[in-house]
């Protein structure tokens, strides 16, 4: 069958035309000259309707003015027409599908070219094939329309209309039969018969095919006869059914196309579904309370809907064409979305949370969803972006956090969090085996405060407390209310236990100062209790009781007081705030300090080099307290300045006074620490103090660990410079002992290097691991042209060990133990010494 062949080869190509003005009767008649099936109404050279054979059913010819009535109030309307490129397949399913006997063919600007009729498919669409294998009972109309002849035109028109059929079979007496069709019809239009009977119009005689005939015979006999029906007549003669074109057509239709025509409904039902959910989701998007963005590739903005003009304030109109960088809040760095792009290209989406800003300039934090949409290459053509203001979700979250976990009135942790997070504190503390402490502080005489100046007075005093007790701990630190006037602090990560205590001190000090609310001054105390883990307890609920007893035992001893849960600790803090106490009286009387000077010699000649100045304290109570204890109770305290100053001026002292005694004393070296050192014109204050006492450059040296120059080399060689300057030498202490690298030794500018005593005291037991760190570290001293100390040799041999190496100095008890200045003068300064002396 010739479905791909275009209806354009096989259409009416001569169009039969009439004004919309035209009897009928005149139209009628132009058709049944011309034999054509179809007129059409047109205007100019716009096509207005279409009058057909079967419109002439529709014509009263009871009334002999209905003929001649003007075509254009009986056409009919809309013209339905084809595409001159259509295929014969598609319009004879047209046909099939539409109900339609006739299309008007256009060419592409619309103007008409043909009519299309079934007969025109049914006569060139291929059909011998099929008409020669089916028999003419398989495609007949099985139900025809038998009229008696005695029923008049009008009426049987008007039944031909109702049954919709296109012919009637007519009984015209003495048992003759005649047929009645739409062409009949017209031909009546045209030449108006009158209300006759029908019998006397119809046409004879009618002409007759038997059932089991092949439809080829049926279609051969109807062109022969250039008629449009047949009459099926049985095995006894009786009219059975109709044949006409039409009834072929759908018969051949009904095969071929029943396969194309599943298809077609499978798409439309698939069009419409797909149209269906077009709309749904239209109607989702538009109601939807979620933002939505849609953009191109370039991020420029295509659609967005109503839920987004409403949270941001950006109509559409406002947005398309624009960035989504209309909202940008300005709160994320490029580094953010550099990082959102590269996910959003990886996976093809992303999802958080970003702070925006509306079009009135208020901000706003919004969950975002990008997702990249890509063709079926896989290329990214748009980017649908979803998402919600949950600025109100976030801070109600955070004011359910802030109530569960938070004091109302201070603003503080409460019981609750300290808990937790005390719990993580202790699994910290146990995973690096470290200690932290837990303060219960209860405030005394708090409840004076309410009863007489009333509860508003209190919480404002508590609210201040609070702010002081802040101010006073570590940035890991975390300050709790337990309720009323009880307060607990965590302190985690403590190296020391006296940390606790100089905090203790901290917090009661803060308490203490005085208080200014309203019109009323006035002080209050604290009572504090220490426990500690895991020396206490080791678990959360048992720290913060036994600290809450050891409040209750700070109460019961006096108020306004610590006291930590082991009497030993007590005990113990109580010395180290004695001796605290008494170096601070030292320091500021200069009674018990003294320094003591240890002689450093030349390993080769003998001959004494230097010395180092060594503090020493004797106190009158606890008597002579070893360096090993007070000095780092001086770093806790807060004393190494203070020391190191009285120190370098009793050294600047003793050397005037050597000096004006007519001995030549020997440059001494004295130790700094870290908070000296690095002290604002450290180098300025050393100049002034040797000029202050006539001591000429280089008669005063510095020790300092290694560890004090690493963190900042850069501003310790500047420092180190200006102290060069002055003739001083400068001997890293200790070297060897850290963990840094080497490099920084070519850049600072020191004299000496003093091995650690600890590779020293290894040498005479033999161990090759120290002897290898002494041959290395005084090979590379001499060749950055650095002095080389042994300190620490207490045995001889020791010193032979040392002779194997290019060791310059050598110090220690073997040589000389530190005296006292007296003791120094007498043995080291009257007469020139030498190593055995």
């Amino acid at each position: 069958m010739s479905h791909e062949l275009p209806v354009e080869r096989v259409m009416q190509t001569g169009l039969l035309t009439c004004e919309p003005g035209t009897p009928l009767c005149v139209a009628a008649d132009r058709m049944a000259e011309r034999r054509c099936s179809s007129i059409i109404v047109v205007e100019g050279d716009e096509v207005l309707g279409i009058w057909t054979e079967h419109d002439a059913l529709a014509v009263d010819f009871a009334d002999p003015a209905a003929v001649r009535r003007p075509i254009g109030e009986v056409m009919s309307r809309p013209v339905v027409s084809l595409p001159v490129d259509t295929p014969v397949g598609e319009a004879a399913m047209r046909f099939a599908a539409e109900g339609r006997r006739h299309y008007l063919v256009v060419d592409d600007s619309g103007g008409p070219r043909g009519i299309l009729t079934q007969t025109d498919v049914a006569l060139n669409q291929g059909l011998e094939p099929y008409l020669r294998l089916r028999e003419v009972q398989g495609a007949m109309h099985q139900r025809p329309l038998i009229l008696e002849g005695s029923r008049l035109l009008a009426d049987a028109a008007r039944h031909m209309r109702e049954l919709g059929g296109d012919a009637a079979v007519v009984h015209c007496g003495d048992s003759e039969l005649g047929i009645l069709t739409e062409r009949d019809l017209v031909c009546f239009v045209a030449r108006h018969p009158g209300n006759t009977p029908v019998g006397e119009l119809a046409s004879r005689p009618l002409l007759t095919v038997h059932l089991r005939d092949t439809l080829i015979a049926a279609r051969d006999r109807l062109l022969d006869n250039r008629v449009r029906h047949l009459a099926v007549l049985d095995d006894g003669g009786e009219v059975v059914g109709l044949l006409g074109f039409r009834d072929m057509l759908a018969g051949a239709e009904q095969l071929y196309l029943q396969d194309l025509r599943e298809a077609l409904e499978q798409r439309d039902h698939a069009l419409a579904q797909s149209r269906h959910n077009l709309q749904l989701a239209e109607r989702v998007i538009d109601s939807s309370l979620e933002g939505i963005i849609i953009t191109d590739a370039e991020n420029r903005i295509e659609f967005v809907n109503p839920a987004f003009t409403h949270m941001t304030g950006f109509t559409l109109e406002e947005a398309v064409g624009r960035t989504p960088q209309i909202l940008s809040s300005g709160r994320h760095d490029a580094a953010f979305y550099r990082q959102m792009w590269e996910t959003l290209q990886r996976c093809g989406y992303w999802r958080g949370e970003i702070w925006n800003r509306r079009k009135s300039g208020e901000l706003y934090l919004e969950l975002l969803t990008i997702t990249a949409i890509t063709d079926d290459d896989g290329q990214i053509t748009h980017y649908a972006a979803l998402f919600n203001d949950i600025t109100h979700i976030r801070e109600n979250e955070e004011r359910v956090r802030r109530l569960a976990y938070y004091d109302a009135l201070t603003g503080l942790p409460n019981r609750r969090l300290l808990e937790d997070r005390l719990e993580l504190a202790i699994r910290h503390a146990h995973r690096n085996q470290t200690r932290l402490a837990v303060i219960f502080l209860d405030l005394d005489h708090f409840k004076q405060v309410n009863d007489t100046l009333g509860h508003a007075t209190g919480d404002e005093l508590l609210m201040l407390l609070a702010e002081r007790l802040q101010t006073r701990l570590r940035e890991d630190d975390t300050l709790a209310r337990l309720g009323g006037d009880e307060f607990l602090v965590l302190l985690p990560d403590l190296d020391e236990i006296d940390e606790v205590t100089r905090i203790a001190r901290r917090l009661i000090e803060a308490v203490s100062e005085p208080s200014q609310i309203g019109q009323h001054s006035f002080r209050v105390g604290a009572s504090l209790g220490i426990s500690l883990y895991p020396d206490d307890a080791d678990s959360a609920e048992a720290l913060i009781h036994e600290a809450d007893v050891a409040m209750y035992r700070a109460k019961q001893e006096g108020r306004n007081a610590y006291r930590f849960y082991r009497a030993a600790m007590n005990r113990q803090d109580d010395r180290q705030l004695v001796l605290e106490t008494a170096l601070r009286n030292s320091l500021e009387t200069g009674e018990g300090l003294e320094v003591h000077y240890q002689p450093l010699f030349e390993r080769d000649s003998g001959r004494l080099h230097s010395a180092e100045a060594l503090v020493r304290w004797h106190h009158p109570l606890f008597g002579t307290i070893p360096p090993g204890d007070f000095i780092p109770l001086a770093e806790r305290a807060g004393l190494m300045m203070p020391l190191g100053e009285h120190v370098l001026q009793l050294v600047c002292a003793q050397l005037a006074v050597w000096q004006r005694e007519g001995r030549a004393p020997v440059p001494v070296a004295v130790n700094l620490s870290a908070r000296q050192f690095w002290q604002n014109d450290l180098a300025g204050k050393v100049a002034r103090k040797l000029e202050a006492h006539g001591l000429p450059p280089g008669l005063v040296g510095f020790e300092i660990t290694e560890s004090t120059l690493l963190d900042k080399q850069q501003q310790a060689a500047t420092l180190l410079q200006g102290l060069r300057d002055f003739g001083c030498s400068i001997a890293i202490d200790d070297f060897g002992t850290g963990y840094s690298s080497l490099s920084y030794l070519q850049d600072l500018p020191v004299t000496a290097l003093k091995i650690d005593r600890s590779f020293i005291k290894r040498l005479g037991d033999g161990e090759r691991g120290s002897a290898a760190i002494v041959a290395a570290v005084t090979g590379m001293a001499h060749e950055l042209g650095l002095q080389v100390v042994a300190e620490g040799v207490e045995t001889d041999a020791q010193r032979q060990v040392l002779a194997r190496y290019p060791v310059d100095l050598l110090q220690g008890f073997l040589l000389g133990r530190p005296v006292e200045a007296r003791q120094y003068a007498r043995r080291y300064l009257s007469r020139p010494l030498h190593a055995g002396a």
